[in-house]
């Protein structure tokens, strides 16, 4: 068996197509397609706006920066989540505060989150782990109650329904990322989704240099028949702001991915369904998530087992890629500092988890044999105890 890999993403002609209409059109960078992709997307999500960036840590970077929070309040953030949610904080000159993880499916733990809080906290960052929903239904109206911003981290779900609510619709602000192995791909890129009007004039400004008109903006209103003797190449520098915005490459790639999201996240639950099944009867090795499939959007296969250093080399040895994705933060040495040494769950789940190969292109057969790989392991371990 050739090398199965852990990611890969799913593009094709129409992608290709899409990006050569780009070149024919010589309107690379900022462009209408940006315009019609953030449409979309909020469409598609169900908020009024969208913002288009060049990545999901733009995204929760500037979701953070636009409210002006004072430097030095902190952030309830989970303990174990991509780096870039603890980066997003220290961006904006705010301190981190982490909260443990439910093990069950390692998003944070509702109960922890209420005794970490404390009056100087001023939001909330929610991360969907491995596109697994947090418990939105508690949290949001008790973030409410406490006058915290809301944020959905959802860089690894896209277009999932959680409680009768799309995820990304629960919070006040909600941020995706489009790099190349999540749910859809831009190649790299984000989203920032959001109904505050206010909010959204600012990020569109925040995320093209600070600017109050960006250069698509100012090239319609040269054209314009009835701005034809005004300064229509005038802008105002309102903010700080920085060059994050997307381009119509990305954007291009975007909206043809767009359409074909519903047809991914159903392949997905497919090969979900196929992994479940062929491990349900294992002693050692166990799903990470409870899989609720209907209207899901995972974006890892992920396991348990105690077993988890064993099992990645038996596997390197057979060619099939994995990963240790889920590392506290705390244990790094840039947030160190902020490890408030009551993160219990965080401090050991992590040592067991392992992601396997999972995306929409996976054959069957290549799921089959990581299957009968997984199923080798478990019993030579149950041998051996």
């Amino acid at each position: 068996m050739n090398k199965i890999r852990l990611f890969k993403p799913s593009v094709g002609k129409e992608e290709l197509n899409s990006i050569k209409k780009v070149f024919s059109r010589s309107w690379l960078g900022y462009g209408p397609l940006v315009n019609k992709f953030e449409k979309k997307f909020a469409k598609f999500i169900g908020t009024k706006y969208a913002v288009g960036v060049n990545s999901g840590t733009a995204a929760l970077h500037l979701a953070l920066l636009c409210n002006n929070f004072s430097k030095g309040k902190k952030v309830l953030v989970p303990s174990i989540t991509f780096s870039a949610t603890a980066a997003s904080v220290l961006y904006c000159g705010l301190t981190p505060k982490f909260v443990d993880i439910k093990k069950e499916d390692l998003t944070i733990d509702f109960k922890d989150l209420k005794k970490k809080y404390t009056k100087d906290c001023v939001a909330l960052i929610c991360v969907h782990m491995g596109g697994h929903p947090s418990m939105m239904e508690k949290i949001k109206p008790w973030a409410k109650k406490k006058r915290l911003l809301l944020i959905e981290d959802s860089a690894e779900t896209c277009g999932s329904i959680y409680k009768g609510k799309k995820i990304g619709t629960w919070s006040d602000i909600s941020c995706f990322s489009f790099e190349e192995k999540k749910i859809i791909t831009t190649g790299d890129g984000g989203m920032i989704c959001l109904s505050d009007k206010k909010k959204y004039e600012k990020l569109k400004s925040l995320s093209f240099h600070g600017w109050n008109l960006d250069p698509w903006k100012r090239y319609q209103k040269s054209f314009g028949k009835k701005n034809r003797f005004t300064k229509y190449w005038a802008y105002e520098i309102e903010n700080l702001g920085f060059k994050y915005n997307m381009n119509d490459f990305m954007a291009a790639v975007g909206l043809e991915q767009l359409k074909k999201i519903n047809f991914f996240n159903k392949k997905r639950i497919k090969i979900l369904k196929k992994y479940l099944n062929g491990i349900k009867n294992l002693k050692y090795i166990k799903p990470t998530y409870p899989y609720n499939l209907k209207n899901s959007s995972y974006w890892l296969f992920s396991i348990k087992t105690k077993f988890r250093n064993e099992l990645a080399n038996y596997l390197k040895s057979k060619n099939i890629s994995t990963a240790v994705h889920f590392i506290p933060l705390p244990l790094n040495k840039i947030y160190k500092k902020y490890n408030n040494k009551s993160l219990k769950n965080s401090m050991t789940i992590w040592k067991q988890i392992l992601s396997l190969p999972f995306f929409p292109d996976l054959e069957n057969k290549k799921i089959d044999y990581v299957i009968k790989c997984l199923k080798n392991f478990d019993n030579k371990m149950n041998k051996k105890q």
